[in-house]
């Protein structure tokens, strides 16, 4: 990491020995047709000296297996693998972490064997020598700590550890405490209390009581702890009573107006749905990427977290007051004016937190973390409230929440407001993901417009912060039905609606209907801000739909960030930028280094940076450099043909082929591992997929 991208591009680009990398291609003869007919075509018209013939390939989308000479000798005799049960690959992974490649991060920071506090009882190695032994090369370039207070946080396991160097504070010890520039880690007292079905949330409680959206049924936990204070269970009365003082079994469905009014029970976390056991797997966490990393947290956000974590008898003693007259009315909260900035949308996989600094150095003005289902917050999962990292830099940041039902949004948006830093929070009412609309969350909440009224008015009515949503037009193909919620929308409490303007059933196969976007915010009431979203790549587009339709509070970029991230510099600029491949490389640069603090400088922290930037390329070579085009700016649903660049990295990022995107990333993080395999979680390569347009 330490070379200039002049270098890397002259240097270690195409190495004698490496294939000739392969573009992308439409598999359309295009060097007889003119510029207009190509773009009739949705061909991308790049000028005839840079055209090549396709690549001779076989299915581009298949998985890549990427191994060195070396090693593709030692796994040619491997092909056929056994199947393992799900205890014997839990004893392997106990056992791996057991051997001498997993240090144990205590011993690995001070490279004391008698400073881990678990002794004999930890569950990795203190083999210091076998560590040493097996550690591969350091990588080239400096710690991305070494800028920060303190020592590297990973010590000897870090991949530059050849670069350290002693921080001695005013005392002189070396063990000053590294302040991280990261906040919204989950308490662990909090967590603990999600696991065991302890916590309250007495606000959203309160709200949906008043709303008539609190079910009467009791979770399971709770019955066995009632059966335990009592003792003896009453055999004569075949009814308990209920959380709300109904007697009625706890299984039974039960109409509010039959129950009196009283304060639901503290471990009624989900009340008709009682939540699965936090080590359960849960279908829902398809969309979690991330895992929880480590990265420490803010030492006065931890004070913060732990203040919120008192017990909850204070806390009961002002819930009668909050369904008094005193509660702020939605119109008098605070409000976030998202007139004129550039948004950058909640992207899941490559909207991570490395990705965001990215698109903020290149001039994005709000920021919102990746869509993190509600269920798994309240379960505590580590990885699901990675989503919710928030970085120094992100000074106008929300999260986007996705869930099904008013009480488990309201419950986590209380828990969001306790716990984290945010400025607003999104709810995700469009996501088309099959797995997402089965659970009745997402696009099919837009089948139900009064459960979407019931979680707008629950969840803006728990909290201060405002409460913004995601939404498609409609949810099937020519049934557009959002411009008849719209003046509703404002009115049960919402600060912001951004439109897609694709229903859930075209996902991406059709260009986004901006016409619908303007007639849905004429119709919006005058505090509701709404903002479009779809198919804006250029400087060009961002002006025409802000010229088109003034009412238009702002626009939202996803894939145009995703392909270009110096869209918001050519926005800002009012400018193509012809960006170089040079310029290109320095801000993947910037993601590894961005990536390496974030995830860790380790070997495994370096793969995952690795992961995420293969992702995140596997958009990137859809881009066509302004200087080869004939007809500018490029569309975002032209297809390219096979091309070359002006020089060989510039060919080289043109490739949609994975073995490619490992080079590139070779340059950046080194060597992979041996067997090392990749493809993209999206298929985003893949243009005649529907869902990637």
């Amino acid at each position: 990491m330490a070379e200039s991208a002049a270098e890397l591009s002259e240097s270690r680009v195409l190495p004698a020995d490496s294939p000739p990398p392969q573009p992308n291609s439409t598999g359309v003869p295009v060097h007889n047709l003119m510029p207009e007919e190509l773009v009739a075509k949705a061909i991308a018209p790049v000028k005839k000296q840079f055209l090549r013939p396709p690549p001779t390939r076989a299915n581009q989308n298949d998985t890549v297996k990427y191994t060195n000479e070396r090693s593709s000798q030692q796994h040619s005799s491997t092909l056929v693998k056994e199947k393992k049960s799900k205890r014997q690959l839990k004893r392997e992974r106990h056992q791996e972490k057991k051997s001498a490649s997993h240090l144990c991060p205590e011993v690995a920071k001070s490279g004391d064997v008698s400073s881990c506090p678990y002794k004999d009882k930890c569950r990795f190695s203190h083999d210091l020598d076998g560590f040493k032994a097996q550690k591969p090369d350091d990588l080239e370039g400096e710690c991305p700590f070494l800028s920060s207070e303190g020592p590297c946080p990973y010590g000897l396991a870090c991949r530059f550890s050849g670069t350290h160097r002693d921080v001695v504070d005013v005392a002189g010890s070396t063990n000053t405490l590294r302040k991280s520039s990261e906040v919204n880690g989950l308490n662990k007292d909090v967590q603990k209390l999600l696991w065991k079905n302890k916590m309250k949330f007495p606000k959203a409680d309160a709200k949906l009581k008043s709303l008539g959206l609190l079910g009467p049924a009791k979770s399971k936990m709770k019955v066995m702890e009632d059966k335990e204070q009592e003792g003896v269970v009453d055999s004569n009365n075949s009814h308990a009573t209920n959380g709300n003082g109904c007697m009625k079994g706890t299984g039974d469905s039960v109409d509010e107006s039959e129950c009196s009014p009283c304060v639901p029970e503290e471990n009624n976390i989900i009340n008709d749905r009682p939540l699965k056991k936090a080590k359960s797997e849960n279908v829902e966490n398809c969309c979690s990427v991330e895992g929880d990393n480590g990265v420490s947290v803010l030492e006065e956000d931890t004070r913060n977290n732990t203040a919120d974590t008192q017990p909850a008898a204070k806390i009961d003693d002002i819930l009668p007051e909050t369904d008094g007259s005193l509660k702020t009315h939605s119109r008098e909260k605070k409000l976030i004016d998202f007139r004129e900035k550039l948004y950058l949308a909640p992207l899941t996989t490559v909207g991570n937190l490395p990705f965001r600094r990215v698109c903020k150095v290149l001039g994005a003005d709000v920021t919102c973390g990746e869509m993190a289902m509600c269920t798994n917050l309240l379960q505590g999962q580590a990885s699901e409230w990675a989503l919710l990292r928030r970085h120094s830099s992100e000074d106008l940041f929300g999260v986007q929440i996705c869930g099904a039902y008013p009480d488990t949004l309201a419950r986590t948006v209380e828990l969001i407001d306790q716990q984290c830093t945010v400025d607003f929070i999104d709810i995700n009412m469009g996501c088309p993901i099959d797995i997402v609309v089965n659970k009745g969350a997402g696009s099919c909440l837009l089948t139900k417009p009064m459960r979407m009224k019931g979680i707008i008015e629950a969840t803006s009515g728990t909290v201060d912060k405002p409460i913004t949503i995601k939404v498609r037009t409609g949810y099937f193909e020519g049934k557009n039905r959002i411009d008849s919620l719209i003046a509703d929308i404002g009115t049960w409490g919402a600060s912001a609606v951004t439109v897609h303007g694709r229903t859930r059933q075209q996902r991406y196969s059709k260009l986004a209907d901006w016409d619908y976007i303007y007639q849905c915010a004429r119709k919006a009431s005058d505090d509701l801000q709404v903002l479009g979203n779809g198919d804006i790549y250029s400087y060009l587009d961002w002006n025409k739909h802000k010229s088109d339709c003034p009412e238009l509070a702002s626009c939202m970029i996803a894939r145009g960030a995703l392909i270009k991230p110096w869209i918001f510099t050519e926005i800002k600029e009012q400018r193509h930028w012809d960006i170089t491949s040079g310029e290109r490389l320095n801000i993947m640069k910037d993601f590894a280094r961005f990536g390496l603090e974030h995830w860790g400088s380790d070997k495994k922290g370096v793969e995952t940076t690795r992961h995420f930037l293969l992702e995140w390329l596997s958009y990137t070579c859809r881009y066509i450099p302004v200087g080869l085009l004939d007809v500018i700016p490029q569309r975002l649903n032209w297809r390219p043909p096979a091309y070359s660049g002006r020089d060989d990295l510039e060919t080289l990022m043109a490739s949609d082929s994975a073995a490619d995107w490992i080079r590139i990333s070779e340059m950046l993080l080194g060597k992979v591992p041996d067997g090392f395999t990749f493809a993209p979680k999206h298929k985003s390569n893949a243009y005649d997929r529907a869902e990637n347009g």
